[in-house]
């Protein structure tokens, strides 16, 4: 006899589709069977959520058992069950009073926690192509934030051929370009000049596409990155985490010995469950959330940096710098945090605001800005 009570359908992983009755009947075991065209296979187990399956394929025959919900198995003898692992933060997991919101404008009473006032405002932006990003921008964000340094990324353009449109008065430029036609790419706006600027990490494998422009300043060095997306299928994961990351996380430590680093741009990792509007549907699936991708940028944080925001911001929510231009998903809201400002540890003092600046528009990006006190 069939138990009884709601009806409800589900799929194996051949995609047949089975039909069988949720709730309690007269056993604890039933069993519902029916004949359908599949190939032969060894029977295979599959956890609905509801209750168990068996699901046994003899001679193009199905059987499904509707068994009691398996219960975790307990350790034997001296073993232990196995840990459960641990669940990432997420909304639901907040208390009620929760604080989800982070700022996306500059507060102009942000302070450092020994009272500071800002000295100094960085900001960064991946345009998607400095050309269309100026005929779209037509300089407005600088000329309306005013930012002290614009760090750019994706510039998408040869050095020889960057517009005059795109040049400032005000701002010396820098730019590193990929010797690919309309790829990657970076530029730096300062209105101070650098003490010294170099390109790339000094390696040459990984300096051929323009990722990486380094500034140093009295206080600081200034690092600007394109990390390498790991490409659709995740054909540049193995590059992206064994070569790219390392090499990466050792250039800026050997900064960091010689004086504070602040490094920005779009470093193409949306670090934790929070850090994306779908995380179940793009884990390990999707360039951008993958465990090697997020494993390396948590390996360069415990070398001695910080994550800027979720320092300032650990609860924020929806806290998105990047949407795709597909299926209106930034009307819709549908992003990710996939741009940073990232700083030394002996930094945090100094911390006065990290901003995400949504309302801006020109790219697929936004801006995002950092502000520091240095005495």
């Amino acid at each position: 006899m069939v138990a009884t009570g709601e009806l409800c359908c589900h799929s194996d992983k051949s995609g047949f589709l089975f039909q069988a009755a949720k709730g309690k009947g007269k056993s604890d075991e039933e069993t519902v069977s029916k004949k359908a065209k599949v190939e032969d296979e060894p029977a295979e187990e599959v956890n609905r959520g509801y209750f168990t399956v068996n699901i046994i394929k003899p001679h193009r025959e199905v059987e499904w058992q509707i068994l009691k919900p398996k219960k975790p198995k307990k350790g034997k003898g001296k073993g232990k069950a196995a840990a459960k692992p641990k669940k990432e933060a997420s909304v639901e997991s907040l208390p009620d009073d929760a604080d989800t919101s982070f700022p996306t404008e500059v507060n102009p009473d942000c302070k450092t926690p020994d009272g500071r006032k800002p000295t100094i405002k960085i900001a960064s932006w991946n345009v998607n192509g400095i050309r269309a990003w100026s005929e779209k921008d037509k300089m407005k964000y600088l000329n309306e934030v005013k930012p002290d340094i614009l760090c750019i990324q994706e510039t998408k353009c040869k050095e020889n051929e960057i517009p005059d449109s795109v040049k400032h008065k005000d701002y010396k430029n820098y730019w590193s370009s990929a010797e690919q036609a309309g790829y990657a790419g970076t530029g730096l706006y300062t209105k101070q000049k650098p003490i010294n600027v170099t390109y790339g990490l000094g390696i040459k494998k990984h300096d051929d596409e323009g990722r990486v422009i380094t500034a140093e300043y009295d206080k600081f060095f200034l690092v600007t990155a394109y990390v390498p997306n790991a490409g659709k299928g995740l054909v540049r994961l193995n590059y992206r985490h064994k070569e790219w990351d390392v090499a990466f996380t050792d250039h800026l430590k050997k900064l960091d010995a010689k004086k504070p680093v602040i490094m920005c741009g779009d470093l193409n990792v949306a670090h934790k469950e929070i850090d994306l509007k779908n995380p179940k549907s793009n884990k390990n699936k999707t360039a951008g959330f993958t465990d090697q991708e997020r494993q390396g940028f948590t390996d360069l944080l415990d070398a001695g940096f910080v994550d800027s925001f979720r320092f300032l911001y650990p609860n924020a929510r929806e806290c998105w710098s990047f949407w795709s231009y597909m299926m209106n998903a930034r009307a819709k809201n549908i992003g990710w945090r996939l741009d940073y400002f990232v700083i030394s540890e002996r930094l945090k003092a100094d911390l006065c605001d990290s901003i995400i600046q949504q309302s801006y528009m020109g790219s697929d990006h936004c801006p995002i800005m950092l502000l520091m006190s240095f005495k």
